[in-house]
């Protein structure tokens, strides 16, 4: 039965929760979805964001493979936590599901990602000197913008109409230009994480619930067959 599963397990599930999402952090893991825009407002937006832009063109540090790393590491361990072997029922919400239906195509991105960011090539592009993503590539902002505000949805069309609003204020490098697929891949993992983060502290609230209601279905029977 899963809530006798639960009750030998909790105590596990609970600690290794802790290792992926410090507590201090977990309420920056929403994931990236501001407000839906069209096409034009898109546009309007990519150039107020090229007006807002502090740039450095110094060679900078590489955090995107180390962030990658980390995102990697945070789905692996909420799939192995869903994932529980046997045949334990548990009650799994559906984007749950959906993580552990998926996550093979999960692990291919993350691969080809892999594949197409070479060690060093993000500390040749241009950096954002302030602001939450300070130090990471001014396109690496750029993407996280573009799925944040096409809730994940993307098509060539909303892509090529926002870069090219961006360069009607400021113009990006070539090899900016060049890593525009690769940051909307890294930006698509990045939003998985903070989802598959989610969806563990749900899993975590369901599986708590099923942990205390089975304690009080044993202090009941113990009482009724007391009688």
């Amino acid at each position: 039965m899963f809530l006798q599963f639960v009750k030998r397990n909790f105590p596990v599930i609970k600690n290794r929760l802790s290792t992926i999402l410090p507590a201090a952090r977990i309420s920056d893991e929403q994931p990236l979805k501001a407000e839906l825009f069209t096409i034009n407002q898109l546009k309007l937006y990519a150039a107020t964001l090229a007006s807002r832009h502090s740039v450095s063109f110094k060679k900078g540090r590489d955090k995107l493979l180390a962030r990658l790393k980390k995102n990697e590491a945070v789905i692996l361990r909420v799939y192995e936590l869903l994932n529980q072997p046997g045949n334990v029922k548990r009650r799994i919400s559906p984007a749950g599901d959906w993580l552990l239906d998926n996550y093979y195509l999960i692990e291919e991105q993350i691969r080809l990602a892999q594949k197409f960011l070479p060690k060093g090539y993000s500390e040749e592009l241009p950096s954002l000197t302030r602001g939450p993503l300070a130090g990471y590539p001014r396109v690496y902002d750029l993407a996280m913008e573009i799925v944040s505000h096409g809730d994940g949805r993307l098509d060539i069309k909303g892509l090529s109409g926002f870069v090219a609003a961006y360069q009607s204020v400021k113009h990006l490098r070539l090899g900016e230009l060049w890593a525009v697929p690769i940051m909307i891949r890294l930006a698509l993992i990045e939003n998985l994480r903070r989802i598959a983060s989610r969806i563990i502290l749900s899993q975590l609230a369901r599986d708590t619930a099923d942990y205390h209601a089975n304690r009080i279905l044993e202090a009941l029977d113990k009482d009724t067959s007391g009688v």
